[in-house]
């Protein structure tokens, strides 16, 4: 039986990691961060309050944009993979 730790442990950075990982980031029209849904092994970092400042931090990392989508009047969808 596995130890319920070892699953809740999230990879950031630095960790060694394989197979493919999506990212969903929620962000506002005018650049402000809402939220973060991830793979539960994809590899990030701590996202920013500015969307374009954690965009940047995914695309560095060697994420993807695979799709951008409107989700309300007010709020853009992110479908990054790496």
């Amino acid at each position: 039986m596995r130890n319920i730790t070892q699953t809740l442990i999230q990879p950031i950075i630095g960790h060694a990691w394989t197979g493919k990982h999506v990212v969903l980031l929620h962000c506002t029209n005018d650049n402000q961060f809402i939220s973060l849904y991830k793979s539960y092994q994809a590899p990030i970092e701590p996202p920013r309050h500015n969307c374009a400042e954690t965009l940047s931090q995914l695309l560095s990392i060697g994420y993807r944009i695979m799709a951008i989508t409107p989700i309300s009047l007010n709020q853009i969808q992110y479908f990054l993979v790496l």
